[in-house]
């Protein structure tokens, strides 16, 4: 065999290998996508038809339920991250003082969520807590561009408006800053906005936010049990078994949330997330009966057009950004095949 036909095969197998590797990654790529995808719209899902449960645990006082939901949450994670991990693993985190400041921050947002949103669900407010989690993705593209340098675009920016502006119908109407949407919104959002920063397992991540908050979740819970307002006391038998499965309950959908922010970029994360308050809203009107008023109807259409703006915005930014990539690894594979000619 001649040199120049050697070469020839050399170079034909090197070009070869370099459009092999691409395309490995690429679908590696797409299939971690579609898994973060799956995992967001599963996660919203569950999400979404919490208020069933959390209603379902009536006459429970919400503040036990909280501590108690954070303590079934670490035994779930717990449990979870001794069948799948090492102890060295478990362990590592501990070791890492500014991870442990992380660790307890996002502990305490996410603690602070769920007692606004239990209160809320147990006070006849499932309504406040959609328009909340409606809100909460917009404040989302606030941090992303504070924290993470992102660009507003022209439609991110009139749905930050649009959003703005429902929010504030109802100040003007009522006279009041409405809280639970609020606080629900900004302590998951900043929630969200550590969890993207921190990429940690999800199982560890729960693990170690709930681990630093019960020593303060435990002697609650043993206060109300001794004083005769706990679940013992309160509960049917069956409130029982449900508030029992509340760390899994809890931990499951965190952790697929966890997982998806790990694969796709936090605005598509925020979009698909908007699945869980459109279904509580249609829980909190249809099959709770709870007051929707024309002043909500307002709200909710300014909410719903910035969404819809939102939406349209990051589809096309994104089809930019996939034609301006492919474009570039076509360059690339191309000026590898005429450098070797």
């Amino acid at each position: 065999m001649s040199y120049s036909n050697i070469k020839k095969i050399d170079k034909t197998s090197w070009l070869h290998n370099i459009r092999s590797s691409y395309d490995k990654r690429k679908g590696n790529s797409q299939r971690e996508y579609k898994q973060g995808i799956a995992f967001a719209i599963l996660c919203a899902l569950l999400w979404g038809i919490l208020p069933v449960y959390w209603k379902a645990l009536h006459p429970i006082n919400p503040v036990l339920i909280l501590f108690y939901r954070i303590v079934l949450a670490f035994i779930f994670s717990f449990i979870m991250a001794i069948i799948f991990y090492p102890w060295e693993a478990i362990l590592k985190p501990l070791k890492n003082k500014s991870a442990i400041r992380t660790f307890f921050l996002a502990g305490s947002l996410i603690t602070l969520n769920w007692g606004i949103y239990i209160w809320a669900v147990s006070n006849e407010q499932i309504i406040q807590t959609s328009i909340g989690y409606y809100i909460e993705p917009l404040i989302v593209c606030v941090f992303g561009i504070l924290f993470f340098r992102e660009k507003l675009n022209r439609y991110k920016l009139i749905a930050v408006f649009f959003a703005s502006l429902g929010v504030a119908v109802i100040l003007i109407y009522h006279g009041e800053i409405p809280g639970i949407a609020l606080g629900l919104a900004f302590t998951f959002g900043t929630y969200a906005a550590i969890k993207k920063k921190h990429r940690v397992d999800a199982v560890l991540a729960l693990l170690y936010e709930t681990l630093f908050l019960v020593p303060v979740a435990l002697p609650v819970i043993f206060y109300f049990e001794l004083t005769g307002r706990g679940a013992y006391a309160n509960a049917e038998p069956v409130q029982w078994a449900l508030l029992a499965l509340a760390g899994i309950i809890t931990g499951t959908p965190l952790m697929l949330f966890a997982m998806a922010a790990n694969r796709i970029n936090l605005i598509t994360l925020g979009i698909i997330e908007y699945i869980s308050p459109s279904i509580a809203l249609i829980l909190g009107i249809f099959v709770y009966r709870e007051p929707f008023d024309m002043v909500q109807l307002i709200t909710f259409g300014f909410i719903w057009i910035g969404l819809v703006i939102f939406t349209i915005g990051e589809v096309m930014e994104n089809q930019i950004i996939a034609e301006k990539e492919r474009e570039q690894e076509e360059k690339e594979i191309q000026g590898s095949e005429n450098g070797d000619e």
